[in-house]
């Protein structure tokens, strides 16, 4: 199953072998990713980051590094060309030219996949609007197959900021492939968008909540995100809504023995920083996922992997 030369834009246009295929080819990057490889010498990544990151553009970087090759690019609007005017489509014509492949990163919905129309290189999503992140959905899912051993027959939580959330959004649409109870948990103004809803609907079985408590007994896999404050038109609509969980000790106490806790990072005040040292929380070592699932996919769309 060969993604040369693929577009990473949304989950949507993948398959569930093709997401199978990716979560597979990341396993065989750990070693990679711990000894170093030349597979990539020779190629370059372009990281186009018109929106604030640390961990998806140092991520896609360190696997570009851990594989052999090299990387250029911004990490702030206002210090590239766009800042004099330039549009998204002329900047991808030029960039196209300096590199093998481009992460794009903009606050705009569609962006990603106008920049995909204009070059002749793989265009890889680091996050559009707050409409999709599909690699972080893939380094999720592969977590939860590392620490699980399989996504069919979960009970998986969504919970926080379902609406603007982008993770989930993508996350939702993969998981949709399997065979798993999806629980969305958001206050009612930060329910899961109606297209996702539209979407996933159809294929498994989705409950939407209100809060922890009515869940946290059955959940395999609880996946919360926090409450986009830079999201919100207003900042009255925020505050309405700011800290409306928050997974404690207290809570955990009621957990399956075996529930994992993900969370996409950044964290602000939604886990409380003393369930970092219980068996159940993941999301650091979904950075180190991260890695390698990125690893994984800058290998295969550059056709020197499966």
């Amino acid at each position: 199953m060969k993604l040369k030369g693929r577009d990473i834009i949304s989950l949507k246009d993948f398959s569930r072998e093709e997401i199978d295929h990716v979560l597979k080819m990341a396993q065989a990057m750990e070693p990679l990713a711990e000894s170093r490889s030349n597979m990539l010498h020779g190629r370059i990544l372009a990281t186009l980051f018109f929106e604030p990151s640390t961990r998806t553009r140092l991520s896609f970087e360190s696997a570009m590094h851990r594989l052999g090759g090299t990387s250029i690019g911004f990490a702030e609007a206002g210090i590239a060309s766009v800042k004099k005017g330039e549009n998204l489509a002329d900047t991808i014509r030029v960039v196209e030219n300096y590199a093998d492949v481009i992460v794009v990163r903009h606050p705009l919905e569609g962006a990603a996949r106008l920049a995909a129309e204009f070059a002749n290189v793989p265009i890889i999503n680091g996050g559009s609007g707050a409409e999709e992140h599909p690699t972080q959905a893939l380094l999720d899912l592969y977590t939860v197959v590392k620490e699980r051993g399989t996504i069919d027959g979960l009970n998986i939580a969504l919970v926080g900021d379902l609406r603007y959330g982008r993770t989930v959004h993508s996350l939702a649409y993969a998981l949709s492939l399997y065979d798993v109870n999806l629980i969305l948990v958001s206050p009612s103004m930060l329910r899961m968008r109606r297209e996702v809803l539209d979407a996933i609907e159809e294929k498994i079985r989705v409950a939407e909540k209100a809060t922890l408590d009515e869940i946290i007994d059955d959940v395999d896999v609880l996946y919360v995100t926090r409450i986009q404050k830079e999201r919100f038109p207003e900042p009255a609509e925020y505050a309405k809504v700011r800290g409306s969980y928050q997974v404690d000790l207290k809570l955990l106490e009621r957990a399956k023995q075996s529930m994992i806790i993900l969370h996409p990072l950044p964290r602000v005040d939604e886990i409380a920083v003393e369930v970092d040292d219980t068996h159940h929380a993941r999301y650091f070592q979904q950075v180190w996922n991260g890695i390698v699932t990125r690893m994984a996919i800058l290998s295969m769309v550059l056709g020197k992997n499966g």
